[in-house]
């Protein structure tokens, strides 16, 4: 079965869509379509790469398992409703299958933190495989102290990895060994990750079902979810997806799992999104709170009260995964980033901007939990008050708005959202105590930011909400106006916005630029803006024009990667995904796209929808 070191081919970089996502809630690893893992971090999503290949070259670390020499991918696919993996390829006369997962934290068994398990079967004949394994941990790239006891250790410090097989495999940490993978005898290949913990060991065998019972754990999550919803199989699986970025203890969506794929291949705008944004985190919630998931809603919302406590009432741009201030930005010497794309980043240099529209975010997440028949509790409720008096005091201000610019501007979006902070916090205060003079503040400021905004933020000439006061620019976050019941749905400045954001920041058929190109003040171009194109959808659907909204949901779908991943940006002339990824913006987008076409005022025939 087993033989000695074997050569492996050259292996070129994959496009970033060609790369699966497996997780277990905890932290994500990124697998190419030829087996390779080539980036997770430990024991976290914000932890130290593991396998960082895909930004830090082959010194990087990378863990492939699959055809040991030419090969076709014929299929690749997650297990219905499930977070498995499974590519197979054609290899001579026979076919090749891997079928891989990690196993999500499961309750009252001791497991390793983390737990991968992979699976090669072969059918029609046998298949020659290849196991590279090389782990190199963090920003030094360090080969692991390696000890053999019937399975090999790899040891740095407090962290502590083991590779197991069955059968039992020599495998030796930087050199690839060879396996032949016979029909009707699989090959399992068992990760464990410990990390100031014993490490606990999981024979194969068992590794194994413990994959088939986490399947099993994730089909009852989703079946659930309305049968009648609109392209309910994409939906689903965003929802996976989002699942598997929401750190567990915590039940904060991360903004991605990486860092530094770049916006801009061979350019500087290359960021890490391994922490949690609370404006990305409440559209994720409020899409889990719209299909009938309340439990991650209350979880982040307990998270955030925690995790905001020591800066209350100023709500953070951007946290770690426990609710602490995000280390500062650094880049990463001698990485060479992907496609040569450098820096390679660790920190957030925006974690200390003011953003103003985070707060309406959070706030409307809390009124919709509120809405579907939820009492906060009083200190989560103190909270949100703290949040609203901080809009109603410090609103005036120009902020660096949803897109980060580092030049402050009076960003019409940011001050919308402002007016959505207020709003949706009078309402929470219809059902929950509220002095009546901190009530009259609010109304006030409420309705001072409507009077502003309708004569500064709006071009009578172009007939439409612009970027920022005084300018003639667009912003395809203004987009969300119809969600937030400022103007009338009807009202020609609704429309107006919608249509001309649609035509002057078109990036070509259902693509578009989230502002004019050029214009942040950062070298270089980028992509598409996957999330904006899923905000006109809704858009569309909110204001009665359903039938423009399905279709341009349908092509949409068209500009995923075959499994149903969306990174953050898409490359209008080539089709490839751009930044980070897979984007926990672009997949609550599309969930809630696909909720404005259920719930679209119209009454056009509902069939035919997939």
């Amino acid at each position: 079965m087993a033989g000695g070191p074997n050569a492996t081919y050259p292996r070129p970089p994959a496009p970033i869509s060609d790369y699966g996502l497996l997780g277990d809630t905890r932290t994500a690893a990124l697998v190419a379509s030829d087996g390779g893992i080539d980036w997770l971090c430990v024991p976290r999503f914000d932890g130290e790469p593991l396998f960082g290949r895909l930004v830090g070259g082959p010194d990087a670390g990378t863990f492939r398992v699959g055809p040991a020499g030419p090969s076709t991918v014929v299929e690749r696919r997650y297990r219905q409703h499930t977070a498995t993996l499974e590519t197979t390829w054609t290899v001579g006369g026979g076919r090749l299958t891997l079928t891989e997962g990690m196993v999500a934290e499961v309750r009252h068994r001791l497991l390793p933190t983390t737990l991968i398990v992979r699976r090669l079967s072969a059918e029609e004949a046998a298949v020659d495989a290849v196991v590279e394994f090389d782990p190199r941990l963090g920003v030094r790239r360090r080969r692991p102290r390696v000890r053999h006891r019937r399975r090999a250790v790899c040891e740095w410090g407090s962290l502590a990895v083991s590779l197991d097989s069955a059968p039992a495999l020599t495998i030796e940490p930087g050199r690839p060994t060879a396996v032949t993978v016979r029909p009707g005898s699989p090959v399992i290949l068992v990760l464990a990750v410990a990390h100031r913990e014993p490490l606990m060991h999981v024979e194969p065998a068992a590794a194994w079902e413990l994959l088939v019972a986490d399947e099993a754990r994730w089909r009852a999550w989703t079946a659930d979810i309305d049968e009648s919803l609109p392209f309910r199989e994409h939906v689903v699986r965003s929802l996976l997806t989002l699942r598997l970025l929401t750190y567990s203890p915590s039940r904060a969506p991360v903004a991605a799992p990486t860092t530094s794929l770049p916006e801009d291949p061979g350019g500087v705008r290359n960021w890490d999104y391994r922490y949690v944004w609370p404006r990305d985190a409440s559209i994720a919630v409020s899409a889990f709170l719209s299909v009938g998931k309340p439990d991650e809603a209350h979880g982040f919302l307990a998270w955030l009260l925690h995790a905001s406590r020591l800066q209350r009432p100023r709500l953070p741009a951007l946290l770690t995964l426990h609710g602490r201030h995000v280390p500062a930005e650094r880049d990463l010497p001698g990485w060479p980033g992907y496609l040569d794309s450098v820096p390679v980043r660790i920190g957030n240099g925006a974690a200390e901007q003011h953003q103003l529209d985070g707060y309406g975010w959070v706030v409307d997440a809390a009124w919709a939990f509120a809405q579907a028949g939820h009492l906060l509790y009083s200190e989560t409720w103190r909270a949100v008050r703290g949040f609203a008096d901080v809009v109603a005091r410090r609103w005036p201000e120009p902020d660096a708005g949803i897109w980060e610019v580092r030049a402050p501007a009076h960003h019409v979006h940011s001050k919308l959202m402002g007016w959505l902070a207020l709003d949706r916090a009078l309402c929470i205060a219809e059902t929950h105590p509220l002095p009546e003079r901190q009530r009259r503040q609010w109304q006030k400021a409420r309705d001072a930011i409507a009077a502003e905004v309708r004569t500064r933020g709006f071009d009578p000439t172009a007939g439409s909400y612009v970027r920022t006061y005084g300018s003639p620019d667009l912003d395809a976050a203004l987009l969300v106006l119809p969600l937030l019941d400022f103007d009338d749905i009807e009202s020609p400045r609704v429309r107006g916005t919608i249509d001309a954001i649609r035509d002057r920041l078109s990036a070509g058929g259902p693509l578009l630029y989230r502002y004019p190109p050029g214009s942040d003040g950062f070298p270089g171009a980028e992509g598409a803006f996957l999330p904006c194109s899923f905000w006109l959808v809704q858009a569309l659907a909110r204001t009665g024009r359903r039938a423009e909204a399905v279709d341009l949901f349908r092509t949409m779908l068209d500009h995923a990667n075959p499994i149903g991943l969306y990174a953050e940006e898409l490359d209008p002339a080539t089709g490839a995904h751009l930044g980070n990824y897979p984007q926990t913006l672009t997949h609550a987008a599309l969930i809630q796209a696909a909720l404005a076409i259920r719930d679209a005022p119209t009454g056009e025939p509902r069939s035919g929808l997939p």
